[in-house]
């Protein structure tokens, strides 16, 4: 039997993450439930998962099971939980009944403390953090588009003992038996927090001027921006005792000026585009709070976080 073959595992928020990584996981595995409400549920069960992917190709997935709910769902052995910040709470506490002390609940979300927060909402089962690198977004017609040659999960428990490491690489393991490439980490945190900086800098610049990372570079002022939000953001992680180091400020500023595709966007300026509910407190309030709280300088972040709510208002 293949690997994980016998394993239940469930994804709740189909978006562009939940998407792209729950339509590789039913490929590869028999037992794959997908939450989906409305009328993103019917076109899934009609249609299957339409994926558009630089990376991975077109394809489409169908999943054992699609249901509005996890009510009526048996114990699983994994939940993947992909959707946003503020829609979080209310994701876990519709989970508890298909939970257990075995199950394994991975949040694979922005920001720099989901993990933190499904541990005080779901205290059964064993909660690994984790990141991705991606670009990735639902259409309108519920398919999901992927850009570009790269989509980089990793998972990991910080400090984790030898029966969480196991947890960890098991997860690792189910990821990649699914082309998903992903690496456990021993310490979860400075990835995340790696690309967490980014994310205050990338999310909250793009969102604000509605520019693509291209026209941002292009502008000198944009850019130096940029650098102060990235620079502010590392300062908060120094100052909680995360292990991220200059080099690891250099790798962003970089990925910035030579790496990101010229047409890049982010969620974040999705969202304020479409006049939705966004992750700005997410992407800038909690740096910003942060900074209060540990004393550090953050002054350009602070001007585009209230520059941002008033955007969102507007």
């Amino acid at each position: 039997m293949k690997p994980f073959a016998d394993k239940k595992i469930t994804v709740l928020g189909l978006g562009g993450v939940g998407g792209y990584v729950g339509a590789l996981l039913a490929d590869a595995y028999p037992h794959v439930t997908f939450i989906a409400r409305g009328e993103r549920g019917r076109s899934i069960r009609e249609r299957g998962l339409v994926i558009h992917s630089d990376y991975r190709g077109e394809h489409t997935a169908r999943p054992e099971r699609v249901v509005e709910t996890a009510e009526g769902l048996e114990p699983q052995d994994y939940i993947f939980i992909c959707v946003k910040n503020y829609s979080l709470e209310e994701a876990c506490r519709s989970l508890s009944g298909c939970m257990s002390k075995d199950t394994v609940i991975v949040p694979v979300m922005n920001g720099a403390d989901p993990g933190e927060r499904v541990r005080e909402y779901l205290p059964e089962g064993t909660v690994i953090d984790s990141l991705i690198y991606i670009v990735a977004f639902a259409n309108a017609d519920f398919s999901v588009t992927q850009q570009d040659k790269f989509a980089n999960l990793y998972v990991g428990i910080q400090d984790a003992g030898a029966a969480d490491w196991k947890k960890c690489c098991d997860t690792a393991d189910l990821f990649n038996g699914a082309g998903v490439y992903c690496t456990a980490s021993r310490d979860i945190q400075a990835e995340i927090w790696k690309k967490y900086i980014l994310n205050c800098a990338y999310n909250v610049e793009t969102a604000l001027y509605d520019n693509s990372i291209g026209q941002l570079r292009e502008d000198p002022k944009k850019a130096a921006i940029y650098e102060a939000l990235v620079d502010e953001a590392w300062q908060v992680a120094l100052a909680k005792g995360v292990h991220v180091t200059q080099a690891d400020r250099d790798a962003i500023i970089y990925r910035f000026y030579y790496k990101l595709q010229y047409d890049a966007t982010s969620s974040l300026q999705r969202d304020v585009g479409a006049g939705r509910p966004t992750e700005l407190e997410t992407f800038s309030g909690y740096i910003v709070r942060e900074a209060r709280r540990l004393g550090v300088a953050a002054p350009v972040s602070g001007e585009m976080y209230a520059k941002l709510k008033e955007k969102c208002r507007a």
